[in-house]
């Protein structure tokens, strides 16, 4: 556990413990359609009052995926109150933060109102917690109406409440960070430590590209990748703007700028394939370029909620690219400790959180 007490306490596993499994997954809280895990229902039952092996948390602030953000963004052109007022549409109406477009939700952070006796997690009342699972599988009602949202970032204050299953993962928050930073790491501290675990598990130091590598995951990813002993770390970038910003920090041994959705201009933008491609794009349609970048017989880690599964099957299909493709999930044990110290020892990677999370992010 870091000193920052950032540690995740516990998968919440019943095994053993003689508790029943339907309920350590939450199947109790599912409405519609009867039968399936809280993630893939349409409906939860957001109640508050809590079952021995639950948790409810005072919700301070949720932190919509990016790839959600930017949905809700666009659809409403940029319109701060008709995004507030979807987000409250969609909680509403699903008990949960689940955006139907692009299947993805986030996460949030808060105090433990009450745990069950029966709960596994290591939770005591009064713990600032994040939960390190996805808003898609959590029981949510918000009770504010977002007021103090401008709806013009990601991270949403809010008041309500939240439930966590005996097979949730959450971490109590760092006493060295603020509130903003900690979460905007934990949100995506699934990417770093997947990275690590892929270029430490290649034969030979590995040559590694970062698609998004300026964001939030993407430069995670990037300092994770040079730690597990990468030979050369390349991070693409969309724009002008980001490819000095990112060439700045030094993260990178090179930076170079492609639109990610253009599988020619990807790969040649990185030039000599990789042993390892990264996607950290929260936009769709940039599976064939990771693809095309990535050398024979290597990997590519798609860790964006925007990616379609199919089209990346597929496309590696039609381009005869003898590739690994793995799905980032956004957990691997020790993941928030582990992206907690990337953001503690790389001053680099801090700033471009800072940049990216809002001044208050940093003091």
């Amino acid at each position: 556990m870091s000193d920052g007490g950032g540690g995740a306490r516990g998968t919440g596993d019943p095994g053993g413990t003689g508790m029943d499994m339907g309920t350590a997954v939450g199947l109790h809280r599912v409405l519609e359609p009867a039968g399936v895990l809280p993630q893939a229902a349409l409906r939860l039952d957001p109640d508050p009052r809590i079952r021995p092996d639950e948790v409810r948390i005072a919700v301070e602030r949720l932190n919509l995926d990016a790839a959600s953000y930017r949905q809700l963004r666009t659809a409403h052109r940029g319109d701060p109150d008709a995004i507030r007022a979807d987000v409250l549409r969609i909680v509403r109406e699903r008990g949960k933060m689940h955006n139907p477009v692009t299947g993805s939700g986030g996460m949030l952070v808060g105090v433990v109102d009450e745990a069950g006796p029966g709960s596994p997690l290591g939770l005591k009342p009064g713990d600032r917690v994040a939960t390190l699972v996805s808003l898609t599988l959590t029981p949510l009602s918000i009770a504010d109406g977002l007021a103090r949202w401008d709806g013009l970032s990601e991270q949403v204050p809010a008041e309500g409440h939240a439930i966590l299953f005996a097979r949730s993962i959450a971490a109590v928050l760092p006493g060295d960070m603020p509130v903003p930073l900690a979460l905007a790491v934990m949100d995506v501290c699934g990417a770093p430590a997947l990275t690590h675990r892929v270029v430490a598990s290649q034969r030979s130091a590995p040559t590694v590209a970062v698609l998004g590598a300026a964001g939030k995951s993407g430069c995670l990813s990037l300092a994770a990748a040079r730690r597990a002993g990468a030979s050369r770390v390349i991070g693409l970038v969309p724009t002008a703007e980001e490819e000095e910003t990112l060439a700045a920090t030094g993260l990178a041994d090179a930076v170079v700028r492609a639109d990610a959705r253009d599988p020619v201009a990807v790969a040649a933008a990185i030039g000599e394939p990789v042993d390892v491609t990264v996607v950290c794009v929260d936009v769709p349609g940039c599976e064939h370029g990771a693809i095309l970048a990535t050398a024979p017989g290597g990997t590519v880690v798609f860790f964006s909620m925007a990616t379609s599964f199919p089209a990346a099957a597929l496309g590696a299909e039609g381009l005869a690219a003898d590739v690994t493709m793995l799905i980032g999930n956004g957990y691997v044990p020790g993941h928030a400790d582990a992206a907690l110290d990337l953001v503690r020892s790389e001053p680099a990677v801090r700033a471009l959180f800072t940049s990216r999370t809002g001044h208050d992010s940093a003091q």
